[in-house]
């Protein structure tokens, strides 16, 4: 099994991290965009980068193609997020490539969804929310309570 942890640089790096007694059991790699946070976590780990898309239709394009390229390269079985925007492609591909979506709402979402939650929410597998206030947004989600 091969896992793709998908996220923005910052907070939702920190949170896929708390993964990390998971993730490191099976064959994976991070797919993000450059930040020092994540040239740093390139060191240790494998680490694809592709353009922040940034709500830019040109960065959107350019993001699509670039992690297009990592699908095929490396195709993954199960596609793990925690947002942002870098990651919304990254899910909509990994539907058409029949992989397994996990979607974890930010921490930082306490009363409203985030943008690429409510977007990816449709295509996720297993959509979980870490406040019970969310659950109101998205019916079929599940609490799973922090993760930090």
């Amino acid at each position: 099994m091969k896992i793709c942890l998908t996220c923005s640089s910052g907070g939702h790096l920190l949170q896929i991290m708390q993964l990390e007694n998971f993730y490191k059991k099976y064959d994976h790699f991070f797919l993000t965009f450059r930040r020092d946070m994540t040239e740093n976590l390139a060191k240790k780990e494998k680490v694809y980068f592709v353009k922040d898309p940034k709500r830019n239709p040109f960065a959107l394009i350019l993001n699509f193609f670039q992690t297009l390229s990592v699908f095929l390269m490396e195709r993954p079985d199960i596609t793990i997020s925690t947002g942002a925007g870098v990651s919304v492609v990254a899910c909509f591909l990994a539907k058409v490539f029949k992989n397994k979506i996990i979607f974890i709402e930010s921490f930082s979402r306490v009363k409203y969804p985030s943008f690429s939650g409510r977007l990816v929410y449709f295509v996720a597998d297993l959509f979980i929310v870490q406040w019970k206030s969310l659950l109101k947004f998205y019916p079929k989600a599940v609490y799973g309570g922090s993760i930090f």
